[in-house]
């Protein structure tokens, strides 16, 4: 998370004594709900990509299962 990516205001909704007891344990809301929602977003982008993925991996997989590795007979273990 850079300090340099511009940055946009928004409002977000957050119960009272959640935002009472971050504040006087002094969090940062920004920061902290910033780094939540890029985990968030991340998560979700692998969850993405695997779902767009997972013929090509099962279909790889199968090969291996089936053929064996590319290159097997090369392997010193």
């Amino acid at each position: 998370m850079s300090q340099t990516t511009r940055r946009r205001p928004t409002n977000i909704t957050l119960p009272d004594a959640l935002l009472a007891e971050a504040r006087a344990l002094n969090i940062n809301i920004s920061q902290t709900c910033e780094r939540a929602l890029a985990a968030e977003v991340a998560t979700a982008r692998r969850e993405a990509w695997l779902r767009d993925n997972r013929a090509a991996m099962d279909a790889w997989n199968e090969r291996v299962e089936t053929e064996g590795l590319p290159l097997a007979a090369y392997r010193r273990f």
